[in-house]
């Protein structure tokens, strides 16, 4: 098995918190991995050291056998690799279709703001915003948008940076039913196409759904990994949760 991302022996310490506690894990490629664990078990600080939000403190990363040593988050475009966040990031006083533009081309949102687009471009960016239904908006600005219109514009964005691997944060969270569906829906299309997923959730009828496997940490380490439907019956993972 080819695995796209790697993690030998990872810390992240944080005062006296051990975050993430010699971490060793595999990412296969193409495949969609769930990400799971009680509140503070390191998810989170996980996805921050793979997209280089956080330094970590000691161990390996490796993206497709190519280590990482020193990762820096504007560094991710150039090895495939793009992430949401639990707080969804955009630029508010911009439009939906800039918001859009800002990812087809220049990276940088000053100097996207004076840049000529083109209509390839253009109409890239309105194919995206009609596949996460937010074409109608796209003359809009993204701080006016709802809560879930926000966070189909974040998933617009992920979409339109193409890349091979992608780290969600709990994209579903606080979302109604239609708006699940829909980002359930473009999951399941990434996937088909080989892109490499890493989905951290909470609600596991989402993750038996959706994930060919499943990774449990607690207390910053590995707890269990393997297919889901076995590894949520493992009595440690049902005390983990239940012992929240």
């Amino acid at each position: 098995m080819k695995y796209i991302i790697e993690t030998k022996n990872l810390v992240k310490n944080f005062g006296g918190v051990h975050a993430v506690d010699h971490l060793s894990i595999n990412i296969p490629k193409g495949a969609l991995i769930g990400l799971v664990g009680p509140n503070g078990s390191g998810k989170t600080t996980l996805i921050n050291l793979l997209s280089g939000f956080f330094p970590h403190d000691k161990g390996a990363i490796f993206f497709s056998d190519s280590e990482r040593r020193k990762i820096l988050s504007w560094e991710n475009k150039f090895y495939n690799i793009t992430r949401t966040f639990q707080q969804i990031r955009l630029f508010d006083q911009m439009s939906v279709l800039d918001n859009i533009l800002v990812v087809l081309t220049e990276r940088n949102p000053f100097r996207a703001l004076f840049e000529r687009h083109t209509e390839y471009h253009i109409k890239q960016a309105e194919d995206i915003l009609r596949r996460v239904d937010l074409y109608d908006k796209q003359f809009h600005n993204a701080g006016n948008l709802s809560y879930g219109q926000r966070k189909l514009l974040e998933i617009g964005r992920v979409l339109a940076m193409d890349t091979d691997i992608i780290l969600l944060d709990e994209p579903f969270a606080g979302l109604f039913p239609e708006v699940i569906k829909k980002i359930e829906e473009i999951i399941k299309d990434l996937r088909t196409k080989g892109t490499s997923i890493v989905l951290v959730e909470h609600n596991m009828s989402i993750i038996r759904s959706l994930c060919d496997y499943l990774i449990v940490m607690d207390a910053g380490r590995l707890l269990a990994e393997g297919h889901p439907e076995k590894v949520l019956r493992e009595p440690e993972v049902l005390e983990a949760y239940l012992g929240e």
